[in-house]
């Protein structure tokens, strides 16, 4: 099959295909490195989300940040620019801090993504509201509430129905990865090649912040180079890591519940 759709691929590009190796890295979807006999190589990725995937790419590369150029989307399959070796994160934390700053500067007219996208079989609802404690309710914590443990869900629903004894009403929406956490950034020595695996739209920039904050801690390298964040961003982030968090409770299963609990009881859930 994955053959079958780098031939494709190879096909869309006027290239002669060499070789295919499978990318680590796919957990929710197949990625794979196509070598053509002209010596390029691209990266292919399968997916239901592809269109949506490539107009978030886009809108990363709007804002000068790195990511990948999309070279084409053939139905469920995303051919994207090739950004060779990925060296982590460890020498380039400072220049994830400006280019997370640089992501953020942009801004939307509202809080959500004109479509709305997926993680494996997991929806991610987008439409716009005006109300950003309402979409992180609605949109958020409330459309995972429904396949958790009844009562997980209680608890969910009891903080989704304070959000605003949370969270601020009207953050700048800022452009969001949706899903920054060091899997999904590429670096070659003190550089951030590119931005993979997005899951945009806009919202408090502290969401991102809190995101890659939840299996690690950035050094001081990474904030000093963000820039100033807002007061209170260490008490709102409890609450833009629970989403994640639930996400992986339903993705990955019970491991995740005691993340899942331990947040709930940060914010007396």
């Amino acid at each position: 099959m994955i053959r079958r759709r780098a031939v494709e691929a190879a096909a869309f590009l006027g290239e002669a295909l060499a070789s295919v190796a499978s990318l680590q890295g796919g957990d929710l979807s197949d990625v794979s490195r196509l070598r053509f006999a002209s010596g390029r190589s691209v990266v292919l990725k399968a997916g239901a989300t592809a269109r949506s995937e490539a107009a978030m790419l886009d809108a990363i590369r709007a804002t000068g940040a790195p990511a990948p150029a999309v070279l084409g989307v053939l139905e469920d399959l995303l051919v994207l620019e090739d950004l060779g070796r990925d060296d982590g994160l460890a020498e380039a934390w400072g220049h994830l801090g400006q280019v997370a700053a640089r992501l953020h500067a942009a801004t939307g007219t509202g809080y959500g993504w004109p479509a709305d996208h997926r993680f494996a079989h997991l929806p991610i609802r987008n439409a716009p509201l005006d109300d950003w404690p309402a979409f992180w309710a609605e949109r958020r914590l409330l459309a995972e509430a429904g396949g958790l443990p009844g009562d997980l869900a209680s608890r969910v629903e009891r903080l989704a129905s304070r959000l605003a004894d949370h969270l601020p009403r009207a953050p700048r929406p800022a452009l969001l990865h949706g899903d920054l956490w060091t899997g999904n950034v590429m670096a070659s020595g003190a550089r951030v090649t590119g931005l993979i695996d997005p899951a945009c739209y806009h919202g408090h920039a502290e969401v991102d912040l809190a995101m890659l904050t939840l299996f690690g801690s950035p050094p001081s390298a990474f904030w000093e180079s963000y820039g100033a964040v807002e007061p209170g961003l260490a008490e709102r982030r409890p609450v833009y890591q629970l989403w994640p968090a639930l996400v992986h409770l339903r993705l990955f299963g019970a491991g995740y519940r005691g993340l899942v609990e331990r947040l709930l009881a940060q914010l007396g859930a």
